[in-house]
């Protein structure tokens, strides 16, 4: 965007709204993007524990124990 696009966005945000509540405009607009900005953050943070998955331990195989073990006859 351009110099010349950005001062006529603020000329027409001026002519609608009227300069005592410009102010007003931008801090609700700062604030949606903030809360929309931590929303985000929440989401992302959240992602990596969406995508653990829980270890569930595996049943141990054991083989014969040495007392077991008989040589052929």
């Amino acid at each position: 965007m351009s110099a010349g696009g950005f001062l006529l966005i603020v000329i027409a945000a001026l002519l609608l709204f009227g300069p005592n509540k410009l102010p007003d405009l931008g801090r609700a607009v700062g604030r949606t993007f903030r809360e929309f900005k931590e929303a985000t953050r929440d989401i992302v943070d959240d992602q990596p524990e969406a995508r653990r998955t829980e270890t569930v331990p595996q049943p141990q195989v054991e083989g014969p124990k040495p007392d077991d073990r008989r040589l052929p006859e």
